[in-house]
């Protein structure tokens, strides 16, 4: 009889907690996630936050100056420290945070934003909208469209930041500043594409897709 004792066995990460926020200002929540980082330890669950954040531009800390709103749109510009260039946050956009301690899922950041951008191309599919990401620009594209914009910071293995996707938000701001770094890059949104599912619907949608990915 075999020793079962020498055997094995896999850890399966439990799946995050998760919180719908509603709409939250940003410095705060950034606060909060660094907090949650930095105090978190072997036995913390990780978590996944739902939310949207009043008007904001979010500058990375690879940001440049000339990628910033070239008109005075009384839109703060607050510097971050996530990966990446200056993207805009508005009502309407989807933000999903993703608390993750990535040792415990053996993940690294490069596999990890696969999945992210995996869960929205899947919760786009269901919609019957194709989409792709894209290896020299991280996001998820529809055509040249960007309409999902990702970025990450790791602390000690643990990641915190995640994902922001337009639903219905205002893209005049986008048009202000270089997304992501890139001159004349063209943003979408879901209504545009024409899913007409409400935000609270699509955000339901999209746990469900990042969930799967995370498993």
């Amino acid at each position: 009889m075999s020793d079962l004792s020498s055997i094995p066995v896999a850890v399966v990460a439990e799946p995050p907690v998760i919180h719908r926020l509603g709409e939250v200002p940003y410095a705060p929540t950034l606060e909060l996630m660094q907090t949650f980082t930095r105090n978190r330890d072997s036995n913390t669950r990780d978590e996944l936050w739902l939310l949207e954040h009043p008007p904001v531009y979010t500058a990375g800390i690879a940001a440049k100056t000339e990628h910033w709103p070239r008109i005075d749109n009384n839109i703060p510009v607050v510097r971050i420290d996530r990966g990446g260039q200056i993207t805009y946050h508005g009502p309407g956009q989807l933000v999903a945070y993703l608390l993750l301690d990535l040792r415990r899922r053996n993940l690294s950041v490069r596999p990890l934003v696969r999945r992210m951008e995996q869960a929205v191309v899947d919760l786009l599919s269901g919609y019957g909208i194709t989409a792709h990401g894209r290896p020299d620009a991280p996001g998820v594209y529809v055509g040249a469209a960007k309409i999902a914009a990702l970025g990450l910071r790791i602390r000690n293995g643990c990641c915190y930041h995640g994902l922001a996707l337009n639903i219905d938000v205002d893209l005049a701001p986008f048009s202000a500043i270089n997304p992501c770094g890139y001159p004349g890059l063209e943003v979408t949104r879901t209504r545009d594409l024409g899913i007409t599912d409400s935000r609270a619907q699509i955000g339901e949608r999209l746990l469900h897709c990042l969930l799967e990915k995370l498993q």
